[in-house]
């Protein structure tokens, strides 16, 4: 499939854990023939392009981001044909495929990772090629409290996923090799010249075989403080991410793979990343990546526990935010648009409601509100059906390495109680992104004729891929319209950001301004976060500029709001109201 200049800037992308998207086997894992057979339902929606988590072989610690091997595919998933198949059915439907890319670390029992702990010699006595493919550093010797020393970490940095960011070799020696996420998962040395080559190497391989692009998962960790100093409070993220060389090897990937290809999409996530950043990395020329993602939005209501807290997300510091990055990207860098990702729980657990009268509208609203900035916009698997998180009632029923070491950490130092970590669990815990698509109303949703390798959301009888396509007024339906608006409109792509009403605590509004000098087109979009009725206020300037003009509502989710015009100094939403208005002069 020929790809367009700069196409990902006009796409709306759909993320697929494949896990759990559909099994076509009956074994409980969704799976890559799954995938394929419901391409057409993504093309329903509208989506043009996919990104797929991993489906490497792995040791499925982390589920798929523990690589075993780059260019294999893990068993339970499929076949290598499966996915050329996945390839070319995607392409006959005018699909772009974009998969996740694995590169600052693999699994520990990656054959890289087996040889290089062998130690600097390798079994015949030479210098060993792997052993710098990975981060060693010698420990600490300390008293072992008896006249003697033993070895401690080379510092006090902490793996994201809890515990000490060292593991001592299995000899017991001085040794230890970096993790920043889990032991499991060694960090790739991008020091290395050798290693670089073979990453390269494979990513080329990808793109022979048609893949259009990559997700480059934890890309901003691949350069780490030369020095390796201790932290304040053991925090591993300001000395693991963008360190000295990151730029060098970010722009040696692309000049030695990307741009020896035809417009391949790279989305890089910089979970520490800033405007200035994203203008040198995700800049307009596309010299190093095509757009990034970032966190700060979703971390807003983080605690003093980081992610385990019931904070709420002010909605005025989140305006500000959107804002600041739609204003300071604009015309130097592009936008990733999204609520969640299989990292983060269902939108609902910042956002709308989960259950009750408005949890269909509130669904609404949240996409409305993200799918109309610029940047490009990523649908997770199920939020265009208004799925929930799960309610776990058992430790038992977690897969999740982050949630399962989370809970061992904080009941075990009393931080919370076991039933206050499970609860927390079930608010934001990232399995709750990764229970299984509900495509009907038969046993087990219709994911699999198996045992799901996850719990099954128990309301899949109410919230199912079939009800919603059956109805009109559907989230389903909703977000189809949406995105064909997107595409229809370019003032969406190319316009200006300016916020109203920004210190407003209920409801988020935004204009879309055209470029063109002559054109006096604008978008004016606003959304009700509330559960009652909540205003929003033009100041004197815009309505003094836009009251003149012919107006249209292109897309809401009130049945009972038919026509629209400026002429007071606010308007009235009803509770989680969105509402898409045009400006225009005929």
């Amino acid at each position: 499939m020929k790809r367009a200049p700069y196409w990902w800037k006009k796409s709306v992308v759909y993320q697929i854990y494949p896990r759990s998207f559909y099994d076509s086997n009956g074994d409980g894992i969704g799976d890559i023939p799954g995938v394929i057979e419901k391409l057409d339902y993504v093309k329903e929606l509208g989506c043009d392009t996919i990104w797929i988590c991993p489906f490497y072989a792995s040791s499925n610690y982390d589920n798929g981001y523990d690589i075993t091997d780059y260019q294999k595919i893990l068993p339970e998933f499929g076949t290598m044909e499966d996915v050329e198949r996945l390839i070319f059915e995607a392409h006959k439907r005018g699909i772009h495929l974009v998969i996740d890319m694995v590169v600052n670390h693999t699994s520990c029992e990656h054959s890289w990772f087996l040889k290089s702990k062998i130690g600097e010699l390798d079994l015949e006595g030479k210098p060993n090629p792997y052993r710098d493919f990975y981060i060693w550093k010698k420990g600490k010797k300390v008293s072992d409290g008896h006249g003697g020393f033993t070895f401690a970490e080379p510092n006090n940095w902490e793996a994201i996923f809890g515990g000490s960011a060292w593991s001592q070799a299995e000899d017991g020696s001085e040794d230890y090799f970096l993790h920043i996420f889990s032991p499991k998962q060694p960090d790739l040395n991008w020091e290395s010249p050798a290693l670089r080559r073979k990453i390269f190497e494979m990513m080329s391989w990808w793109l022979d075989k048609g893949v259009d692009g990559f997700r480059m998962d934890a890309i901003c960790y691949i350069s780490k403080d030369p020095n390796f100093p201790d932290s304040m409070d053991g925090n591993i993220r300001p000395y693991a991410a963008f360190g000295p060389h990151f730029e060098e090897f970010a722009r040696e990937l692309n000049r030695e793979v990307l741009s020896r290809y035809e417009n391949v999409m790279t989305v890089a996530e910089m979970s520490e990343s800033t405007p200035e950043r994203a203008e040198v990395f995700a800049n307009e020329d596309g010299s190093v990546f095509s757009m990034i993602f970032q966190f700060q939005h979703l971390d807003l209501d983080g605690g003093d526990s980081f992610k385990w807290t019931h904070r709420k997300i002010d909605l005025r510091a989140l305006k500000k935010l959107m804002g600041f990055w739609q204003k300071n990207l604009f015309g130097r860098a592009w936008n990733s648009l999204y609520w969640s990702n299989h990292d983060q729980p269902r939108i609902f657990a910042r956002f709308g409601e989960a259950e009750g009268p408005f949890h269909e509208k509130s669904a609404k609203m949240i996409a409305a509100c993200s799918h109309l900035m610029q940047g490009t916009p990523y649908v997770f698997q199920g939020e265009e059906l208004g799925m929930t998180n799960y309610p776990f009632r058992d430790i038992e029923e977690v897969r999740d390495i982050e949630s399962l070491n989370a809970w061992e950490k904080f009941t075990a130092d009393g931080t919370f109680t076991e039933d206050e970590m499970l609860e927390l669990i079930s608010l934001r815990g990232r399995d709750n992104a990764r229970t299984p698509i509900q495509w009907d109303d038969s046993q087990n949703a219709g994911f699999t004729t198996g045992t799901p390798w996850i719990g099954v959301n128990p309301n899949y009888r109410k919230i199912n891929a079939k009800e919603q396509l059956s109805r009109e007024d559907s989230v389903f339906r909703f977000y189809q319209k949406l995105i064909a608006l997107r595409k229809e409109l370019e003032l969406v792509t190319t316009g200006r950001y300016v916020s109203l009403d920004e210190e407003n605590p209920e409801t988020f509004a935004y204009l879309r301004v055209a470029l063109e000098p002559d054109s006096v087109e604008k978008l004016l979009v606003m959304s009700n976060f509330t559960d009652h009725e909540a205003k929003v206020n033009f100041p004197e300037s815009f309505l003094r500029e836009n009251r003149s003009l012919d107006t249209e509502i292109l897309l809401g989710n009130e049945p009972s709001r038919t026509e629209f015009t400026l002429s007071e100094p606010s308007l009235t939403l009803t509770p989680y109201e969105t509402l898409i208005i045009r400006f225009f002069q005929r």
